[in-house]
């Protein structure tokens, strides 16, 4: 997905900055696994494992937890004010929201230069995340997720059954198909194949043309920008810059193998009680609403709901229109209608 950054050249509009306190805008770490370890999925177990997290409003026993995309992060303050804010989906001065770095990731919790190249999965990540909600004394959550967040939340769902009261997926199948194997495939291959950063970047511009569609792209990156270079190439180019500048190409390389090896079968997405909210894009060329909607409707109790969009994969950032209100309905237990 495109990590869409907050305008800095004009005055935040009003009430922005109460969007969250200072300290909610603070980094936090904890040292978890101390006294037993984690044992991965791939049989190797993990002691002493750090996470950094951000937390929003004042601590309670029942929490939203945000799980965040591929190269996202904890700070939701920072990436999608869409949803966090006083009468948003996620209110902090109603609720405590929690979010944090993945395992494997490159902002904070333990990945590639820590643990190597140890394979993940994201039911690794969901037992670090169970984890860190113990230590900060949550019993049960709320959970969205969209993009890579949005299986993780079908990890936790098949991982941590007990804590999760509903759980709202966007954009997000309940499997990687071959499409999205493959995707991700040639950007492991290009980062292989040119390590040090080139091979990166070309990822990321794979990646973006998914995360697009056709109308989209025609909508925004006509023409020229710069004279002889067509406007999508010098998008994309700038696109895999600025990811080189705050990735890892070891943790792209780690947190889509784990995004590939998430293959639920029906049995486990029937064993899925609690209420699910799915949500397809209509222009989703990464993950089609057409499959996002057959995963749905593996489930015993979700509704599927579709946002109506040129902008594609990352519409849920670009172009949310009626989505934080379809979700913050659900998250606090209205009806939302099919």
């Amino acid at each position: 997905m495109t990590i869409l950054p907050r305008p800095q050249t004009a005055p935040p509009p009003p009430g922005e900055l109460e969007r969250c306190s200072p300290a909610d805008r603070v980094k936090k770490t904890a040292v978890l696994f101390r006294t037993s370890p984690l044992l991965l999925d791939c049989g190797r177990p993990l002691s002493d494992v750090r996470v950094a997290y951000h937390t929003y409003g004042e601590a309670q026993e029942e929490a939203t937890l945000v799980l965040h995309a591929l190269t996202g992060d904890s700070a939701v303050h920072e990436w999608w004010p869409d949803f966090l804010g006083a009468g948003l989906p996620l209110d902090p001065t109603q609720e405590f929201i929690v979010c944090a770095n993945v395992l494997g990731g490159c902002a904070g919790t333990d990945g590639p230069a820590v643990l190597g190249d140890l394979s993940i999965s994201l039911r690794d990540m969901a037992r670090v995340g169970r984890a860190l909600l113990e230590h900060l004394g949550v019993r049960r959550v709320r959970i969205i997720g969209a993009s890579m967040g949005g299986l993780l939340a079908y990890a936790w769902l098949l991982e941590c059954p007990d804590l999760v009261v509903r759980a709202a997926v966007i954009g997000a199948p309940v499997r990687h198909s071959p499409w999205a194997v493959g995707l991700n495939s040639a950007a492991r291959a290009a980062i292989r194949a040119a390590p040090g950063g080139e091979g990166l970047k070309v990822a990321r511009q794979i990646a973006m043309l998914s995360y697009r569609s056709p109308q989209s792209l025609a909508q925004t990156q006509t023409g020229q920008r710069i004279p002889g270079v067509h406007a999508v190439t010098s998008y994309l180019d700038y696109q895999g810059e600025k990811l080189l500048a705050r990735f890892c190409e070891s943790s792209y390389v780690t947190l889509t193998g784990a995004m590939d090896g998430f293959q639920p079968n029906t049995a486990e997405l029937a064993s899925i009680h609690v209420p699910v909210l799915v949500v397809g894009i209509s222009s989703d060329m990464l993950y089609p609403a057409a499959e996002v909607s057959a995963g749905a409707a593996e489930l015993p109790n979700a509704t599927y709901w579709e946002l109506d969009s040129i902008h594609g994969h990352d519409a849920f950032l670009m172009d949310a229109g009626e989505l934080p209100g379809r979700v913050g309905a659900f998250l606090r237990g209205e009806k939302t209608g099919h």
